[in-house]
């Protein structure tokens, strides 16, 4: 399909075909139950792709970590230990398992990818995701200029392959929550600015649900119209992430979530979702779980596309194609304030986030990676929208009468608690878009 990667071509196909793509975050340790994973998803009543998540001591270059527990107690890692497998045998699990119909995406969540991007490329990978900043400040302590030179090199790598891999950005989900829309979606913008520059084609921008479902539309708005201006000539669709944060307890409260979410995708025109199990709250997922999330994602949203609640995306080419784009709020102009101010200084996209960052142009609230200001705060406000509570040095606005105190250990907690408190509560049948 016009040289695209497979996972940008099958994303393409759903999409024509009126489908929404919905994606596990799926990962074990021992090669068998990988396999028999992902062949449940394939074949799970719903249009997905896989995904092999890797697992802790992978991610942290712990080699012999992950080769003893291999060995020792596959079955208590927290995802697929690629390397420990090596290269062949994970290249033959991806030859019989993974095709144009059902591509395969590997995630990690390293800050220095470079030899794992390596090995995913070897064995056939058909995906990756992450970034210079979102697999760095949230994820320990390694300096943002080493892990954006180390990316570099790494999506340079990829992108001189026959078939470059799809590389997803994660930049939408930063920390999971209390992070502004705005932000979220400025950062997931710069990322795949940083992507194409070394590079790499085909490429996908991340949102994640956040606590408001009229201002999660008006990011996933903003965040197309960003990608569409800042990205012409690019194969690019966008992916919503249920809920990263403190998920609901109960059942019936995280079902109701993650309905929530496969809602918000169709209605703002995501063409992927990443999706959670009501296991989130207590235990990593089991197979069957997993299919049953996708499965009940599947159906929420292809009711809402029976509802006629599918947005027909505009064409990027027409100068009034994106009149249709709520503004209520002006997080887009937002948005592409912290882009402009970010990329100002000029030159690589990778130097300009080091120096943003450097300077508080770019402030992540709560984030404690040393490179980070950490000076900017976020909070929920009294319509339950997630706006700025200090500015700190971001070219933002807080919201009027906001409360800049620092938050105290009690009220954090209370923030960071908002939906599940309000989806266990919540009663089945609610319409979308309401709170309990």
């Amino acid at each position: 399909m016009d040289g695209a990667d497979r996972f940008t071509g099958f994303v393409r196909r759903a999409r024509d075909a009126g489908r929404l793509v919905v994606q596990p975050r799926m990962g074990f340790g021992e090669l068998g139950r990988m396999r028999a994973g992902l062949c449940a998803v394939r074949d799970a009543d719903a249009t997905t792709v896989g995904t092999v998540t890797l697992d802790s001591y992978t991610r942290c270059h712990e080699d012999g970590a992950a080769v003893r527990a291999l060995r020792e107690r596959p079955a208590d890692l927290n995802g697929f230990p690629l390397l420990a497998h090596g290269v062949p045998a994970v290249r033959a699990l991806l030859q019989e398992v993974a095709s144009d119909d059902f591509p395969v995406q590997i995630r990690h969540g390293t800050p220095l990818p470079l030899r794992l991007l390596r090995a995913m490329a070897e064995a056939g990978a058909d995906a990756t995701e992450g970034g210079p900043v979102s697999y760095c400040l949230p994820y320990g302590r390694v300096p943002l200029a080493r892990t954006v030179a180390e990316w570099s090199a790494g999506c340079e790598l990829l992108a001189a392959r026959p078939v470059p891999l799809h590389m997803e950005t994660f930049g939408g989900c930063m920390l999971g929550q209390l992070c502004p829309p705005s932000l979220l979606v400025a950062l997931s913008v710069l990322e795949a600015l940083f992507f194409r520059e070394h590079g790499l084609r085909g490429i996908s921008l991340s949102y994640a649900q956040q606590v408001h479902p009229g201002q999660d539309l008006e990011a996933l708005a903003a965040l197309r119209r960003l990608a569409d201006e800042r990205l012409p000539g690019t194969a690019h669709h966008i992916v919503l992430y249920t809920f990263m944060g403190l998920f609901p307890r109960t059942g019936h409260g995280s079902r109701l979530l993650l309905a929530d979410s496969a809602r918000l995708a169709v209605r703002g025109g995501a063409e992927r979702l990443v999706v959670k199990t009501p296991a989130e709250a207590h235990r990593i997922p089991t197979i069957a779980e997993n299919v049953a999330a996708l499965a009940h994602a599947a159906s929420a949203a292809e009711a809402e596309t029976a509802a006629g609640y599918a947005p027909d995306p505009p064409d990027p080419s027409d100068p009034s194609a994106h009149r249709w784009i709520p503004t209520a709020t002006g997080l887009y102009e937002e948005a592409r304030t912290l882009v402009d101010a970010a990329l100002e200084p000029g030159g690589a996209v990778g130097a300009c986030l080091v120096r943003a960052f450097a300077r508080g142009i770019l402030d992540v609230p709560y984030c404690l990676h040393p490179d980070n200001a950490n000076r900017a705060r976020a909070t929920i406000d009294a319509t339950g929208a997630l706006g700025w509570s200090r500015a700190g040095g971001m070219p933002v606005t807080p919201a009027p009468g906001a409360a800049a105190a620092r938050a105290s250990a009690a009220q954090l907690t209370e923030l960071l608690g908002f939906n599940r408190r309000r989806f266990d509560a919540r009663v089945p049948g609610v319409p979308y878009g309401r709170a309990s």
